[in-house]
């Protein structure tokens, strides 16, 4: 893991800062985690968990369709407001949530010079995501606990179909900084969701969103990113099985419902990334 990505970095126990010791991050406080061969570092706190985490068989059905060009107008978006949220701020751009790694190396290859942290509960997605890209490092750790992440470090968070800890993105966020958040509206895949019974998303998404991330944050740039998409069957059955729909219905019976697809479908691709900053800062 690269030395710069490192000094970015905080113990999940005691807070204080990490150093690299060979195959191994420590603390001054004789804490050390080892980092996988894969190139991730695992940063739990004691009560920490990441049994939410993707499974292997998800993440490989993400990379697949993600790898197909379907999300690219998303992953565009997502990327211009990570630019221009940051500029003028110090920092990382940090994903919590990254997943494997994709939308946070397309942040990264715009904005060049700076470092990027890749944080996510599975461990599956961190070993693609160790290797997403050269300035970014790959962490396991909690989202609903303090991120093993010093306070300041990032100039600004990515947040897509992911958890939202408001008042650790806050912290994290160097002055001036924005959380960039892309959440799906009701409108999204709603063909393959209405065909094959899959989860719903709530019509006050939005208000929801807010929520979570709190009184510390408040909307100052959003976009609708809206668009058709032809899926293949094969496609179609990557994506929802990449989806929150494939932890409710599992594999075999997501697998029967796929197949009972057209050989093309048009889904409805709708998304909204919106930039979030916090009230006192100065943009």
């Amino acid at each position: 893991m690269l030395a710069d990505v490192v000094a970015l970095l905080e113990c999940p126990v005691c807070a204080a800062p990490l150093a690299s010791a060979g195959a191994a991050l420590r603390c001054a406080e004789g804490h050390s985690f080892d980092i996988a061969r894969q190139g991730y570092v695992t940063l739990l706190p004691p009560s920490g968990r990441l049994d939410t985490g993707d499974s292997a068989e998800m993440v490989a059905a993400r990379a697949a369709f993600l790898g197909a060009g379907h999300f690219d107008r998303l992953r565009a978006a997502v990327t211009a407001q990570a630019v221009a949220a940051a500029e003028g701020s110090p920092g990382c751009v940090l994903d919590l949530g990254a997943g494997t790694g994709w939308y946070l190396a397309s942040a990264l290859e715009a904005a060049p010079g700076r470092l990027g942290l890749a944080l996510d509960a599975s461990k599956p997605a961190l070993r693609r995501a160790a290797r997403a890209h050269v300035r970014a490092g790959a962490v396991a750790c909690d989202a609903w606990h303090r991120l093993p992440v010093r306070t300041g470090a990032a100039a600004v968070a990515l947040n897509v179909f992911a958890p939202r800890n408001g008042a650790e993105l806050a912290r994290v966020l160097a002055p001036g900084g924005a959380v960039v958040v892309a959440a799906p509206t009701a409108r999204h895949l709603h063909e393959l969701v209405a065909g094959l019974g899959l989860l719903t998303v709530a019509q006050d998404k939005r208000r929801r969103v807010d929520a979570a991330l709190g009184a510390s944050f408040t909307a100052t740039a959003e976009e609708t990113v809206e668009h058709r998409v032809d899926l293949s069957r094969a496609e179609a059955a990557a994506l929802v099985a990449a989806g929150p729909s494939a932890r409710h219905l599992g594999a075999e019976e997501l697998s029967r419902r796929t197949e009972a697809l057209d050989e093309l479908t048009s889904v409805t691709v709708s998304v909204t990334v919106t930039t979030y900053r916090s009230p006192t800062s100065p943009r």
